[in-house]
């Protein structure tokens, strides 16, 4: 089984949600970490877990984004975290994959689904370490986690949408053979 320790240099957690029922804010973590573990190729054996530190939202207005870390939304202070933990893998044709897993958000976890397309892989890159690319998108209702503020705009419609999409780009790359061995 190889470890992949997700590369931050090569990576963007996403995410889009409507703002007054038509424009898209688009936003995004800074701060995070994750693995994945798989056996060979067959990325149906992957296990591992992401977790993203909530206060390191960036939508580009801070405003906005001190509104997202208070207790309206993902209250930060009292839940610094929120995790991935992938359940099932199956093949969706050719390198895309169904991955089920669980999201938790403010202490409450739920199944969500994402597709998955493995981007491509590298045996040996310039400094001698195999790396594996992925995107990853999907679509969660906040509301599921207890993220239910909003405001009803005078011309009907609402402030922030209930669905946001997820949008991930993440390279992985594998640790060495004697750092993984030692952790063994």
């Amino acid at each position: 089984m190889t470890r992949y320790d997700i590369d931050k240099n090569h990576s963007r957690l996403g995410f889009t949600a409507k703002h007054m029922m038509f424009t898209t804010v688009r936003g995004h973590f800074a701060d995070y970490e994750g693995y994945a573990e798989v056996e060979g190729d067959d990325y149906t054996t992957a296990k591992g877990e992401f977790k993203v530190k909530t206060a390191s939202i960036e939508t580009g207005v801070q405003q906005r984004d001190d509104h997202l870390r208070s207790p309206d939304f993902f209250n930060a202070p009292e839940f610094p975290e929120m995790s991935f933990r992938p359940t099932t893998i199956t093949p969706a044709g050719g390198d895309s994959y169904r991955v089920l897993g669980d999201l938790t958000i403010r202490g409450v976890s739920k199944p969500i689904e994402l597709d998955v397309t493995v981007e491509g892989k590298l045996e040996k890159d310039a400094w001698g370490k195999q790396r594996v690319a992925i995107t990853a998108l999907g679509a969660v209702n906040r509301k599921d986690w207890g993220l239910n503020w909003n405001m009803a705009l005078e011309t009907g419609g609402w402030l922030v949408s209930d669905t946001i999409k997820i949008e991930v780009e993440a390279a992985f790359v594998a640790e060495s053979a004697a750092k993984a061995g030692a952790a063994a």
